[in-house]
């Protein structure tokens, strides 16, 4: 089964144009994808703890390159944005709590399912966009200028 599946599905209305941004954002989405199957589908521990390490790995990775990015074009929102990464980094960690305490139940499923998703999307669509489109501009600039 897809991530779609899951309520997860990666389509060009979360591009921003940047191609590094945009590849790890479809990897998120898969790898989010992956870790809803393996709780609803109830994998062994094995699994779900590699999927969700590598997850958290991923993320924390992303983020820095996003805050990369961000400072490269001197994004005027980053200290608020960087805000917004420690707070997911807060909720995921209390989901992964969660599991080594309970284990994969449906409450982590559906925890995973509505925070973890909702998050990615409303921030790739509401946050990361207003990112692409200053960058835009950015580069717009430049090349008036030259």
């Amino acid at each position: 089964m897809s991530a779609a599946n899951y309520g997860l599905a990666w389509s060009e209305d979360f591009e921003l144009g940047c191609d590094q941004v945009d590849s790890q954002h479809k990897r998120l989405f898969e790898l989010v994808g992956d870790l809803i199957k393996a709780c609803t589908e109830g994998y062994d521990t094995d699994v779900l703890n590699e999927t969700i390490t590598f997850l958290v790995n991923y993320t924390v990775l992303h983020f820095q390159d996003e805050e990369s990015f961000m400072q490269t074009y001197n994004y005027p929102g980053f200290i608020a944005h960087k805000q917004l990464y420690e707070d997911f980094k807060v909720t995921v960690g209390e989901l992964v709590s969660k599991y080594n305490e309970s284990g994969s139940t449906s409450e982590l499923s559906d925890n995973v399912n509505t925070v973890v998703v909702r998050w990615l999307i409303n921030h790739i669509q509401r946050e990361d966009k207003k990112i692409g489109v200053h960058v835009r501009e950015v580069l717009k600039e430049a090349m008036q200028l030259s």
